[in-house]
Order: structure tokens, then C-alpha cells, then sequence
């Protein structure tokens, strides 16, 4: 036999083989999955999947009504880079060269661009566009591209970090017939209603994503410095901030703005501001006017099974006064310390953020009603809302976010509680509450505790604590002293 016909006959044997070896692997495979015969051959019944198609055409509708309206904003930030000089400095070298420092070049500059880019919404015809502030903060320029591709320059024209709100206007001739969204009620959400995400994620523009309402009031995140978040499982990654988080009408009811996760992108729990907060603001924001917050002049805090118990309740609820202002509207309303405000202005009280953003959106000159619980009995109050100023809110909201973020929920000492503790410090605050796995609990603090000086400042209340902590010479740690039945110790909480 000739090598070519050796050749032929090897690969028709080898053929013969795989062909065989193939043959008997269907089989096995067939035996192992037989083919089911009860699944229809044609399509699918129209009448099993009717609602999915539905829902997918609600779906697409909602999308497409809301779109348009939708913008990418991309924002520029000149920055300048210097080489650093020589690590060690000069002085090295002097011993080296008999005091002879020898010249080196001056180090260079490089001039560049830092961009970013998130999304946006349009609001009315005159071309203002909301966003959030963390996407438009601290830049040179700023341009928004529509959803049909064109681009203007904008300009921001109102905002307010301590919401993450911001108002963008486009710059010049504003173009005719620009599609707007209508911002709906978030207060009528549900926990599980439908609603669709649109933005800019990845850069990825006119991306939706869907999901439902998973939790709504989220606050103490740590966010911003109000907050009062809706929580929605609709996928949101880096670039979705600032735009629309819509309901099935097709109406706006959040803002997206952030998102919970350890990896840097959506890992299932995202943030929006709600409509309703943002409605309230945006009369002065569009006016480029400042926002102006209501202020009851009380330090409040959480109410718990034990102080309910202390104060005469059946349960927890409301929250705890534990110190009023002097000369404050609460003061002047008949406020006390030691009362527990349940209701504001028609609204049930349920935690400390809840009341806090209710007041700061009050305006200020407002008469409100309040009902609260002073020795177990009911009693109604009207007080007369005053204007939180800046330095109040720079001191008492930095110290406040601080004390969450740090874990620790306190209040300040009074003679009975010094009593109950057995401590023999005549004024502090005490440790009502810490927060496993922070840095309250991993510096070694726990409940019952009195802090009597922070930052080697006497501490009197929660106001001189909070302010302590804010206006702490070392940002990274501070360094308390607390007292506990035996005697008292230096502690050195971690701030970050």
C-alpha cells in the first residue's frame, strides 16, 4: 500500500472511529435526557404569557415617555500637577558638601483636565436641570448632552450640599420644545411598588434598569448631612447620579444619588433622594437663592425599651428631649427637657432623623403643633419655628453625623442617671447605646458610660460633645475620658 493510500485509510479509520464514538455518546446523552414530549412544538400560549408581555409593554412605554428628558452631564476641572522636589529636602547634603547645597532643577508642572460625568434631568421649557451637587461640585465647566445628542454648555444656578441637590441652567439660547419630567408624590410609595432607574452608568447613556421600592425614610447613612432616602433594589452604578428614579405613571419620584457596596459598583442596594424633599427646595434653588431651614433649638435622641421604661411608657416611641436651647423656639413653646415628641405637625414621630428633617423643612416664622408625653400624660404645644443659622448647623449637624457615624447614641447626664450608674461625675454625657463593629465599640466604649471631657475640653451636655468632636484638633482621633462605677479612664477613639 502506497503512504498516500496508508494516509487515506488511517483517517477514514480514525473518521470511522469518531463517528462511531459520537454516535454512542448521543445515544448515552439521549437515554440520560430523553426528550420531553409534553413541550409544545409551535409557539408558546399567548394566553400563559399574556401578563409578562404586558408588563414588558408598561415597562417599555414608562422608559420611553421618560427618556428624552434625560441628560448626561459631563463635567471638567483644570487641575495643576507639580513633581514633588527631593524627598529629603536640602539639609542632607550639607554635611556631604561643606555646606555647599547643590542646585537641582525646579521641579515641573503639568497642567490637565479631571472629568466627570453623571446624569440629569430636565425640569421646565427655560432649560434648568436637576442633578445632584456631587456631580457638578467644585468645577470649571460643565456641558449636558440630550438624549438626541445635542450638546450645550450649562452653568449651576442653586444648590444645596447639605442635600446633594443641585440646579443646573444650559447656557444661552435655550433650545425650543425640550422634553421635561414631572416629579411625582413619594410619599404615596410602597415597599415593593415597580419602578425603573434612567441615567448614564459606565457612561453607558439611555441605560433603564427596573426594580422596586425596598425601603423607604433611610437615614443615618452618613451621606449627606439630611437624609431621608428611598431604597430601591433597580440596578444604579457610577455615572446614574443625578438622574430619575421613576414610578409606573411615569412620574419622578427620586433622584438616584448612591449606592451601598464594598466592590465600587452595584452590589443590589441603591439611594434616591425623594421628589418630595427636592419639591420643597427647588422654588428657591431655580431662583439661585439660598435654603433657608426651619429650628426648634432641642437636642434630641433615640428612644429605647430601657429610657421608655425611666420616662413612664408603655413602649418606645417618639423621640427623647434631652436638651432645649435657651432662648430657643422650643424654650419659648414650653418645651422641657426629659419630654418625648411623638407627633409634629400632624406627622407620627418616629426617630431622630425623621424629626429633624420634618423642622429643617419647616419655614422658618411657621406656627406647628406638636403633641408630646410629659410624665405619662399627652399635652399639646404650638411652637413658633425658628431659622437655623449656619454656625448652629455647622456645629450641632457636624457633631451630630458624627456621633452616628462613630456608632455611639448618648445623652447628657443628669442627677438621677448619675445615680442609677453609680458614677460620681457631676456632669458628662452617658453612653446610651453603642453600635457593634464600630469605632465607638472597637475603641472599648460601652453602654453606660459618662464622657466627661472629649478632646481635653469639659464636656456638659450633648450640644458641648458634638461640638468637641467637630471641632477636634486632630481630625483621625480624639481623645476622651470617661468615668464608670470604680473609677474613670482615658480612651482614644478613632474618628475614621
Amino acid at each position: 500500500m502506497k503512504g498516500t493510500d496508508k494516509v487515506k485509510a488511517t483517517g477514514l479509520a480514525l473518521g470511522m472511529a469518531v463517528f462511531v464514538a459520537s454516535g454512542l455518546m448521543a445515544l448515552v446523552a439521549a437515554e440520560k435526557n430523553p426528550v420531553d414530549k409534553s413541550l409544545p412544538a409551535g409557539p408558546l400560549d399567548p394566553a400563559v404569557i399574556a401578563s409578562a408581555e404586558q408588563l414588558g409593554r408598561a415597562f417599555n412605554l414608562v422608559a420611553e415617555h421618560v427618556k428624552p428628558a434625560v441628560v448626561s452631564v459631563y463635567s471638567e476641572k483644570n487641575i495643576t500637577l507639580t513633581e514633588p522636589e527631593f524627598p529629603f529636602g536640602h539639609d542632607l547634603f550639607r554635611h556631604f558638601f561643606d555646606g555647599q547645597v547643590p542646585q537641582f532643577p525646579q521641579p515641573r508642572q503639568y497642567h490637565g483636565q479631571r472629568r466627570g460625568m453623571g446624569s440629569g434631568m430636565i425640569l421646565d421649557k427655560e432649560g434648568h436641570i436637576l442633578t445632584n451637587f456631587h456631580v457638578v461640585r467644585d468645577v470649571d465647566d460643565i456641558k449636558v448632552r440630550l438624549a438626541d445628542k445635542r450638546t450645550f454648555e450649562a452653568e449651576i444656578v442653586g444648590s444645596d450640599p447639605k442635600t446633594d441637590v443641585a440646579v443646573l441652567r444650559i447656557k444661552g439660547r435655550v433650545p425650543d420644545h425640550l422634553p421635561t419630567i414631572t416629579l411625582g408624590d413619594s410619599d404615596a410609595l410602597k415597599v415593593g411598588n415597580l419602578v425603573l432607574a434612567v441615567g448614564a452608568p459606565f457612561g453607558l447613556l439611555q441605560t433603564v434598569t427596573e426594580g422596586v421600592i425596598s425601603a423607604t425614610g433611610r437615614s443615618a447613612m452618613g451621606i449627606t448631612d439630611y437624609e431621608d432616602f428611598l431604597q430601591t433594589d433597580a440596578a444604579i452604578n457610577p455615572g446614574n447620579s443625578g438622574g430619575p428614579l421613576v414610578n409606573m405613571r411615569g412620574e419622578v419620584i427620586g433622584m438616584n444619588s448612591a449606592i451601598a457596596t464594598d466592590v465600587g459598583q452595584f452590589a443590589g442596594v441603591g439611594f434616591a433622594i425623594p421628589s418630595n424633599l427636592i419639591k420643597t427646595m427647588l422654588p428657591r434653588l431655580v431662583k439661585g437663592e439660598q435654603i433657608v431651614r426651619g429650628q426648634l433649638g432641642v437636642i434630641i435622641q433615640e428612644m429605647n425599651a430601657d429610657l421608655a421604661k425611666q420616662f413612664g411608657l408603655s413602649e418606645p416611641k417618639g423621640v427623647l428631649v434631652s436638651q432645649v436651647n435657651k432662648g430657643s423656639a422650643a424654650e419659648k413653646a414650653g418645651i422641657k427637657n426629659g419630654d418625648v415628641i411623638v407627633r409634629y405637625d400632624g406627622s407620627d414621630i418616629t426617630d431622630v432623623q425623621q424629626l429633624r428633617n420634618l423642622v429643617a423643612n419647616t419655614l422658618p416664622g411657621t406656627r406647628v403643633k406638636l403633641e408630646i408625653l410629659r410624665n405619662g400624660k399627652t399635652e399639646p404645644i404650638t411652637a413658633t419655628v425658628g431659622t437655623l443659622s449656619e454656625e448652629t448647623a455647622a456645629a450641632s449637624e457636624t457633631g451630630a453625623t458624627l456621633l452616628t457615624k462613630l456608632g455611639l447614641s448618648v445623652q447628657t447626664l443628669t442627677p438621677d442617671l448619675a445615680k442609677q450608674l453609680n458614677v460620681a461625675a457631676k456632669q458628662g454625657v452617658v453612653i446610651t447605646d453603642v453600635n457593634e463593629s464600630s469605632l465607638a465599640s472597637v475603641a472599648g466604649l460601652e453602654k453606660g458610660d459618662v464622657i466627661v471631657e472629649a478632646d481635653r475640653q469639659p464636656v456638659a451636655d450633648v450640644d458641648a460633645l458634638e461640638q468637641a468632636l467637630a471641632k477636634a484638633k486632630d481630625r483621625d482621633q480624639v481623645l476622651l475620658r470617661v468615668t464608670r462605677p470604680g473609677g474613670s479612664l482615658f480612651v482614644v477613639l478613632q474618628m475614621k
